[in-house]
């Protein structure tokens, strides 16, 4: 069984920031006639817990998975004749913390969203004319079977918590290993109907003799009171709870447990500093939170599906979008709760040294909404990598568009400061500085290092002179004023995009108006070399150079924005003079077979301009003709030329049909660049071709290749795939602003009054450009 949505929450691990996944079991017994039934379950979504995998070899399971429900369904039938309730059915479902339903629905807190907790549902229905008493077990291992359970000390006891009517009671598995302790509660709802019982303590690494025969004779365990013994070094330490439910003739019941885990505080790899998470701050930090998350989670997550559902219908219900796409865009957003994710609490003295005057809204957005960080992969460990974040960035502004802000402030910090400490690089062997000033750093730094205080863990070249981070800020900060209204983010980001605006000024070598690439891999893609003016790094510039003209003007700053329409004026001109070829815009300028290969990636410049409402009309910076003619283009070479059209876009293609094999990366499909290449397209009227695009990396990754829940990077036409578990996929919320202000448009042009459906999703500002600049906030007013 898969989860086809989970929402955020935050990663289980001794490490802070690491994935994990929580391995249980569940029995289920009719002890009526003493016949059971184990079912080895990994049931628990704390990191990779994404697969909900059920086996048996007496029952027969029948899973359903819809795209969008919230939950994972499935039902168990008696099927072999050794069992004699052929008429019991057992369904069972897995809820999740839910996140966007937090920030779309107005009544839902922004309390659920940070919540590390699970809650499973299991339906039973006696079809037959015997009353029956049914019973689940849900057994835990305290901790993960690692390193961290080696030296013993761990120890469980039950709990019960009583509050507002209602009952639950269970048992915490206390795992006190520093330097990030934590417990995890089992736990079950009493009711009239049910009857809760508990093992406190057994091997997990034995036959588990001992839970079996106390739960077969007489479906309960034997729930004695008072903790457990401290585990000794290098044995295991496990706990049960057991609902016994009371199954009238025709009769149903509902048996509901959930799964806890308070790691109130954290420390990552340098342990010099101390974080809290940000569930702390409605359920304190002192690590005795896991009964009450229990008690929250059973009593509130019928209302969690309500919401997630009232969230997800206007995309689930809408008969013109294809299956495949209502699954890719909720199910992708798995990585922004298993990307090792955290959102912590900012210490009080965290900005005490920072430059932060002009920001006026730092301080107090950093401490309502905390600091919010995700890793580029599972297998690359940096936090909020930025040259990828561009492309992910839209699930965040779109679902929770403060955390954006928060990441885009901390961003801004990091920008402005320095870090002169050597680094020898080791693709060109040189030594530099780790940050120099005024530049956007790579990321924010690595989970076993101390992230935010030291950041650029890349060390593969010096990202000080990559072309694309500054200008993929000064983009991501206007697209994100533009979809908030947020008009004191902009005014606070507008010094930081003059400084980096200002440095990558020297780029630009000749002065016609347009920067140059380095002759070696120096953006995103960082296997590709490119030389002189390209594709890509020229599209970003020109659309971030308009950005600074729009951004000058909203700002006041009439000196400024003379000077960037000027560059503007110049780089048009220098860029289709060099670059158009009458089909597409060549790769780079350089003497190489390479500099002729038609890029997927090309129009990036022009997406994110037309995402944040410009690119078209007076603000046209491509002329359209070229556009649209680009991605028919590259529809016809890359997507329909590559793989029979069966697999996305692969990266480049020479123009006489054959993939450009001159690096690893141009003869890659990568899944998010795809996404970003489709919502392109769909911008600019292809809407077919976008879906088709997009589609066939679904195909190729969700189900030829098998890879749900940890979508690649990068495929190859052979489907060898490379760094599974990555960020830039999330980029497919892309395509739902693009069909979302497609929308708009057709009701603007269409006659009379139109009912406006709510969409529950957050895309357009509350004020215009206009409305923001004739009401600015009073305290961010210049």
């Amino acid at each position: 069984m898969v989860v086809p949505w989970v929402a955020l929450g935050e990663a289980l691990s001794p490490e802070a920031g690491e994935a994990s996944s929580v391995v249980g079991s569940l029995i289920l017994e009719c002890t009526s006639t003493k016949q059971s039934l184990l079912i080895n379950s990994q049931c628990v979504c704390a990191g990779k817990g994404r697969l909900c995998t059920s086996k048996s070899c007496l029952w027969s399971a029948r899973v359903s998975c819809t795209a969008g429900t919230g939950a994972c369904v499935g039902t168990l039938h008696s099927t072999t004749p050794s069992i004699p309730e052929p008429g019991l059915s057992i369904s069972f479902l897995a809820k999740m913390s839910p996140s966007p339903a937090a920030r779309s629905h107005p009544s839902c807190p922004m309390t659920t969203s940070s919540l590390p907790v699970g809650v499973f549902v299991w339906d039973v229905e006696n079809e037959g004319d015997e009353a029956l008493d049914v019973s689940i077990m849900f057994s835990m291992r305290n901790g993960l079977g690692g390193e961290d359970d080696a030296p013993g000390g761990l120890w469980n006891e039950p709990f019960c918590l009583e509050r507002d009517g209602e009952t639950v009671q269970g048992l915490l598995l206390h795992h006190p290993t520093p330097p990030n302790p934590y417990t995890m509660a089992v736990a079950a709802r009493l009711t009239a109907d049910t009857m809760v019982t508990h093992l406190t303590a057994f091997d997990p690494d034995s036959a588990g003799q001992q839970v079996w025969q106390d739960l077969l004779h007489d479906g309960q365990l034997d729930s004695l009171a008072g903790q457990s013994l401290p585990s000794q070094k290098g044995v295991g330490i496990a706990g049960a709870v057991c609902v016994m439910g009371k199954l009238p003739p025709r009769g149903q019941r509902r048996l509901e447990f959930s799964l806890a885990w308070d790691m109130p505080r954290i420390m990552f790899g340098a342990k010099g500093q101390v974080y809290y998470r940000r569930y702390t701050r409605f359920f304190g930090p002192d690590g005795d939170a896991a009964p009450t998350l229990s008690h929250y989670a059973l009593c509130r997550y019928a209302d969690w599906e309500e919401r997630i559902s009232a969230w997800q219908s206007p995309v689930l219900d809408d008969r013109s979008l294809p299956a495949w796409y209502k699954s890719a865009l909720f199910n992708e957003l798995y990585f922004l709760a298993d990307g090792g994710t955290v959102w912590l609490e900012v210490p009080e003295d965290c900005l005490r040294e920072e430059p932060v005057e002009s920001m006026c809204q730092l301080r107090p957005l950093l401490r309502e909404y905390g600091r919010f960080g995700y890793l580029e992969g599972q297998e690359y460990r940096m936090y909020n990598t930025y040259d990828v974040h561009f492309y992910a960035s839209f699930a965040l502004v779109m679902l929770w568009p403060k955390l954006e802000l928060s990441l885009q402030y901390d961003m801004a910090l990091a920008t402005l400061r320095e870090d002169l400490a050597q680094q020898q690089y080791l693709m060109s062997g040189i030594i530099a500085p780790v940050k120099r000033r005024n530049v956007v750093p790579h990321d924010v730094g690595d989970p076993d290092d101390e992230p935010w205080l030291r950041v650029n863990a890349y060390v593969v070249h010096d990202t000080a002179d990559w072309k694309d981070l500054n200008l993929k800020f000064v983009l991501q900060v206007y697209r994100d004023y533009y979809l908030t209204g947020d008009h004191c983010f902009l005014r606070d980001m507008w010094p930081v995009c003059l400084a980096v605006m200002e440095s990558e000024m020297k780029f630009d070598k000749d002065q016609d108006g347009l920067i140059e690439n380095g002759g070696y891999a120096d953006q995103t893609y960082d296997g590709w070399v490119t030389t002189g003016p390209s594709a890509y790094c020229g599209g970003l510039w020109l659309a971030a150079v308009a950005v600074m003209v729009k951004m000058a003007a909203l700002c006041g700053a009439q000196e400024v924005q003379d000077k960037f329409s000027s560059i503007l004026s110049r780089g048009q001109e220098a860029y289709e003079r060099l670059l158009w070829n009458g089909r597409y815009y060549n790769y780079d300028c350089s003497s190489q077979p390479q500099s002729h290969s038609i890029m997927s990636d090309q129009c990036a410049g022009q997406w994110f301009l037309r995402a944040s409402g410009l690119g078209e009309g007076d603000s046209e910076v491509f002329p359209t003709p070229h556009v649209v003619r680009a991605l028919q283009t590259i529809f016809e070479f890359n997507v329909q030329g590559f793989a029979g059209g069966a697999m996305g876009a692969v990266n480049g293609m020479q123009p006489h049909g054959v993939p450009d094999r001159s690096s690893v990366q141009s003869d890659e499909v990568w899944v998010g660049v795809v996404y970003g290449l489709a919502a392109t397209m769909i911008q600019e009227g292809l809407t077919w071709e976008g879906f088709r695009t997009a589609e066939g990396c679904y195909r190729t990754v969700w189900e030829r290749l098998g890879l749900a829940f940890q979508t690649p990077e990068a495929y190859c036409q052979q489907q060898v795939f490379r760094s599974l578990a990555y960020m830039r996929p999330l980029s497919i919320w892309a395509m739902q602003l693009a069909l979302q202000q497609q929308q708009q448009q057709q009701h603007k042009k269409a006659p009379g009054p139109i009912a406006k459906q709510d969409t529950g999703l957050s895309t357009r500002p509350k004020l215009g450009p206009k409305e923001a600049v004739a009401n600015p906030s009073p305290e961010c007013a210049s």
